[in-house]
């Protein structure tokens, strides 16, 4: 028996960096509610599950822009991850003629940002990312009603966090929401827990604004390097071990990051209606 034709359907790639995963979506389908239809595509179980949404949209400079919505329907400035994930979706397509320009630029809500292909095989690439200079505020100490705590406040166009543990405790992700709720943080902001290993070496955990807990984030690997180096715990480069993987992170100026991005799938999210 035929399928029966779905009243609305929205083609979507879902791709992952070290299993921060995303969809990549052309803007033409985010309708007039983004927010509500991020939600339902990025829902686990009723949808097709993801870490956020890299809506895609015409750019005049850039090969395009992308507008980033957490899975919480929250917009944010930008994901490193994500970024890769659009530079891999463009590779993807373009296919022959981006094998000639191992270059491209994306913008961003937190500026444009220029990713260079450095290895493909197959659904597997591998980026360099220019994510920009980063800034540093320093220092700060948040009362929170469980303990006192000092992080390393930072933003790589996005809001930072970084909090040094010598050990990833039990329940580590409800500190790190008390922190992201802490009235200081009124935008919100992106948590990493930071283990420092060696000079070269560190390992983190992220819980990141609009989402969570995750397997890894682009801005926040660069946002806990940046704090090792800035602490005169590490040197650049930094090898940053997540749950996900592993980035690399080297600070020169601006910071560079450097990890893979893998095609997962490209389908239809059928639906009965728009939002």
């Amino acid at each position: 028996m035929p399928m029966r034709t779905p009243a609305f359907s929205i083609p979507f790639v879902k791709v992952s960096a070290c299993g921060n995963d995303f969809l990549v979506i052309d803007g033409e389908h985010a309708t007039t509610h983004p927010t509500e239809l991020t939600r339902k595509l990025c829902d686990r179980h009723e949808g097709i599950g993801a870490d956020g949404v890299e809506w895609l949209y015409p750019d005049a400079i850039a090969a395009t822009y992308a507008r980033l919505f957490n899975a919480d329907g929250s917009e944010a400035e930008i994901s490193g991850n994500g970024t890769r994930c659009v530079a891999a979706y463009l590779f993807l397509e373009a296919q022959d003629s981006a094998a000639s320009n191992r270059e491209i630029s994306i913008r961003t809500g937190a500026g444009i940002k220029i990713c260079i292909l450095k290895a493909n095989s197959g659904m597997h690439y591998e980026f360099e990312t220019d994510m920009g200079s980063p800034q540093v505020s320093g220092e700060i100490v948040l009362t929170l009603p469980s303990c006192e705590v000092h992080a390393i406040a930072s933003s790589m166009g996005n809001p930072h966090l970084s909090v040094f543990v010598d050990q990833f405790s039990a329940n580590w992700q409800a500190q790190a929401a008390e922190i992201a709720r802490h009235a200081n943080m009124p935008n919100g902001v992106n948590i990493e827990m930071v283990k420092l290993i060696d000079a070269s070496n560190i390992e983190v955990r992220f819980f990141e604004r609009g989402v969570g807990e995750t397997q890894s984030s682009g801005t926040g690997s660069c946002a806990a390097a940046v704090a090792a180096i800035f602490s005169k715990s590490a040197i650049s480069p930094v090898r940053v071990l997540a749950q996900g993987g592993a980035q690399s992170v080297r600070w020169d100026g601006n910071v560079f990051l450097f990890g893979p991005a893998q095609i997962v799938a490209r389908g239809e999210l059928f639906l009965p209606e728009l939002l």
